[in-house]
């Protein structure tokens, strides 16, 4: 049987390779390992915790080292980072374990020559511990790009906490079914799995996981009571105000959860079309609909970025649309090593999508724009630029009950360290002739 560290370091080297997300790679090798729940939790917090911490480990590595990093060979760079990382951000794993640890793993990964250089690299990271150059980009593990990016658009002080809220567990959310169950029933139905949960404070209708392991993998999931889902995408749902018996466009649906909770909303009536580019990704919103049993969703292959003459006007349209993901960074940690460039590239996109899926509007129907991200080119600047070339529509304020986090406006910016969910940003149009 592998050992954790050997499982954390071929997950590393495979999303260093791949450039695939972290959660996803996890997912994948811990449904193969044989191995307990608690090197699970260990794999989990080595896997995230590298990742995420990438810069700032790179940066005490390159202090040590006569040679510039990227000229290292993969496994031992990764044989390094595992061991830097849990001599200066694992409280509880013993120094000597770490540099013990991370050597044999060099020597078991095709680099015994460089054993040496790992143990001395990581000896001399004990003895002079944590080091950083002052800068946010160091201390915070985030491209300048990025720090620069927030302090401008929300403020220092918001920036640092947006970027320290980067690290660490994040709780699973869960959608109750609420045409099976009600949270409390769930909650305690979970409880007899092992699971202990609460009910959410963001959104009603939600459970919030403290403790018990993959939910996925519960009676209560197969039985279709909940879906998982972080309150942010529940409040972006919500802010829509579907109604029963309404024609309903989700424009850019799979996964499909968004889908989902809109379904519910409407208690299993109506129309709801889901749609996505790939077939592969419009069987997990079907097969997720017949597991929760809803009837009401039907899946459409489209490109949101190009007109459908064959889509119905709908009352309420969902325009979630692909972005940059800067909101969700603590769960997706790679994405902090995005290029501006790649960020900016999306802008024209999402604006086509958004001018397109407001031909299918209904008069007097009202359309959500939306997406992951924390970054005002994304966001207000998308749907401000639409208002100003689209007279026939005006701007809905959003979830008027929740803080906003500076200006008082019709957007609505979640923040983690305000709302205690993803980044999120939600605002709405309605259409006026």
């Amino acid at each position: 049987m592998k050992s954790a560290r050997q499982t954390a370091f071929e997950i590393l080297n495979k999303i260093q390779r791949d450039n695939s997300y972290s959660n996803l790679a996890l997912d994948h090798a811990l449904d193969k390992a044989d191995t307990d729940n608690k090197d699970k939790k260990f794999v989990s917090a080595l896997v995230y915790g590298v990742t995420e911490r990438r810069i700032t480990l790179d940066y005490n590595l390159s202090l040590y080292l006569s040679q510039p990093i990227k000229k290292l060979k993969p496994e031992v760079l990764t044989a390094l980072r595992l061991g830097a990382y849990q001599i200066l951000f694992m409280d509880k794993i013993p120094v000597s374990a770490a540099v013990n640890e991370s050597v044999k793993l060099a020597k078991k990964n095709g680099a015994a020559f460089a054993s040496g250089l790992v143990n001395a690299v990581l000896r001399k990271i004990i003895s002079n511990g944590l080091k950083t150059d002052g800068s946010m980009s160091v201390n915070y593990s985030a491209p300048e790009w990025l720090c620069d990016m927030w302090c401008k658009s929300y403020g220092r002080e918001n920036a640092e906490k947006l970027l320290e809220a980067s690290f660490g567990a994040v709780d699973t959310v869960l959608r109750v079914n609420t045409e099976k169950i009600d949270a409390d029933n769930l909650i305690n139905l979970l409880a007899e799995e092992g699971f202990d949960c609460e009910i959410g404070g963001n959104v009603e209708n939600s459970a919030v996981v403290k403790s018990g392991g993959a939910v996925h993998k519960t009676e209560a999931y197969k039985n279709g009571l909940f879906h998982v889902q972080d309150a942010a995408s529940q409040l972006c749902c919500k802010a829509l105000g579907v109604q029963e018996n309404e024609t309903v466009i989700d424009i850019c649906a799979a996964p499909g959860g968004k889908s989902f909770t809109l379904a519910e909303n409407m208690k299993n009536t109506g129309r709801i079309i889901s749609c996505d580019i790939y077939e592969h990704r419009l069987k997990l919103i079907s097969d997720g609909a017949e597991r929760l049993g809803l009837t009401n969703i039907e899946t459409v292959r489209n490109d949101g970025n190009v007109f459908n003459p064959d889509f119905p006007l709908a009352d309420k349209i969902l325009c979630d649309v692909p972005c940059s993901g800067l909101g969700v960074i603590r769960k997706k940690p790679e994405i902090r090593f995005k290029k501006s460039e790649e960020v900016d590239k999306l802008q024209d996109l999402q604006y086509s999508i958004m001018c397109i899926s407001s031909r299918y509007l209904k008069i007097g129907g009202v359309m959500v724009y939306s997406t992951c991200s924390l970054n005002p080119n994304e966001n207000e600047k998308i749907v401000e630029k639409f208002l100003t070339e689209h007279d026939n529509f005006e701007g809905v304020r959003v979830l008027s009950d929740i803080s906003r986090y500076d200006v008082d406006t019709d957007f609505l910016t979640l923040m983690p360290h305000i709302h205690g969910c993803d980044g999120f940003f939600i605002s709405a149009v309605r259409r006026i002739k």
